[in-house]
């Protein structure tokens, strides 16, 4: 269970996709980072947020059929690394997807989602999947 406290941190990577770019190389992160690993000191104070491309094509994936009891109403489902326009890669559930057609290469974009919820009556907690970009 996670705490309310860090739901609301996080609100911002998982809600509107927000990384950050280094203001020295221009390399793009998600989720956000407060520095440059490449350009490391050189970055501090020039790494700004970054709005990440929810446009990408999927990189890698794998349907999973087998998965904890908690995911058994989503079997099989698919989970896949997107590659976005940003050049970033996430991973994420690719949803609304016929399952014998999802190939790499193939276009998709972030929606928001809800993704579980704390009980019957409590938190719901929203993220971003993937959808077939058609």
């Amino acid at each position: 269970m996670s705490s309310v406290a860090r739901e609301w941190r996080e609100i911002p990577g998982r809600y509107n996709l927000e990384g950050s770019k280094c203001g020295c190389c221009g390399k793009v992160y998600f989720p956000k980072r407060d520095f440059c690993p490449k350009c490391r000191r050189d970055s501090i104070g020039k790494v700004e947020k970054h709005k990440i491309d929810r446009n990408g094509e999927i990189f890698s994936f794998s349907v999973v059929h087998e998965s904890p009891a908690c995911n058994d109403f989503l079997k099989p489902y698919a989970v896949v690394f997107v590659k976005t326009k940003d050049d970033v890669l996430i991973a994420g559930q690719l949803v609304d997807a016929d399952l014998d057609k999802i190939e790499i290469g193939m276009p998709v974009r972030a929606v928001l989602r809800k993704l579980d919820a704390d009980g019957a009556s409590g938190v719901i907690h929203y993220g971003f999947k993937f959808v077939p970009d058609v």
